[in-house]
């Protein structure tokens, strides 16, 4: 694969969150991670990247990176050779989910941003296993060298998201869409969906990950995403 891969992080994550694809792909193949934070829609932020990143090029988000990924699809899909989707959601904000952002955008404007955010990452968001509170602490970590100001952007562009089905019924390159059996926020369910959507998209559930595999089940997810990278683009 001569394009680059790029990489795109899911809400309040920087590349950290790619740590090991990071390490274990970037011998093979040329890695980029674009920041999702500028911008408070999702267009806003996705015309932003289109106006940065090479002229085509391998695209992998996660979560509000994998919305992000899918909008950058709609308006140029010509520009992505192939496309992996990660523990994320094609359908628009539901007025509940939209309406239960406003007190936490409320709490980080007044410092309690750490708060807000133990809240919003639940344990039940990640799989039982020996490393939970270490990958709980880098979110943390991450979360707040971006600061609050993000997390409201975010927000915002999260409530005004469009339903992208259209979109994926429309893709035409080679597609994994990958999750942890154990996320609660995007469930499996949702990603069965997603990839019936897709034309010969490939669907791998990660049984010991949840909502963060790249960190969770990192051995498993590069191999996934190797996998993907090395298949053929002409799709059978």
């Amino acid at each position: 694969m001569a394009e680059p891969l790029v990489f795109l992080p899911g809400m309040m994550c920087d590349a950290r969150l790619f740590g090991p694809q990071i390490a274990e792909l970037s011998s093979e193949f040329s890695v980029m991670v674009s920041p999702v934070t500028r911008g408070e829609r999702i267009e806003e932020i996705a015309s932003g990247l289109l106006d940065e990143l090479p002229q085509r090029f391998a695209l992998a988000g996660l979560s509000m990176g994998g919305i992000v990924a899918m909008e950058i699809l709609r308006r140029a899909p010509d520009r992505i050779t192939r496309l992996a989707l990660m523990d994320t959601n094609p359908l628009a904000e539901t007025p509940p989910v939209a309406a239960a952002r406003e007190p936490q955008i409320v709490k980080a404007r007044t410092g309690r941003m750490a708060e807000v955010m133990r809240e919003e990452m639940k344990p039940n968001y990640l799989a039982p296993g020996p490393y939970r509170n270490e990958i709980l602490d880098l979110v943390m970590d991450m979360a707040e060298a971006l600061g609050p100001e993000v997390f409201i952007r975010q927000s915002r562009a999260l409530q005004r998201r469009r339903d992208q089905q259209g979109t994926l019924r429309k893709c035409r390159v080679p597609t994994l869409v990958l999750c942890g059996a154990h996320d609660a926020l995007c469930p499996v369910k949702r990603h069965t969906f997603m990839a019936e959507l897709i034309h010969g998209a490939e669907l791998r559930v990660l049984e010991d990950a949840g909502h963060l595999p790249t960190l969770e089940a990192p051995a498993e997810t590069t191999a996934a995403l190797r996998d993907w990278l090395k298949q053929p683009l002409i799709l059978r």
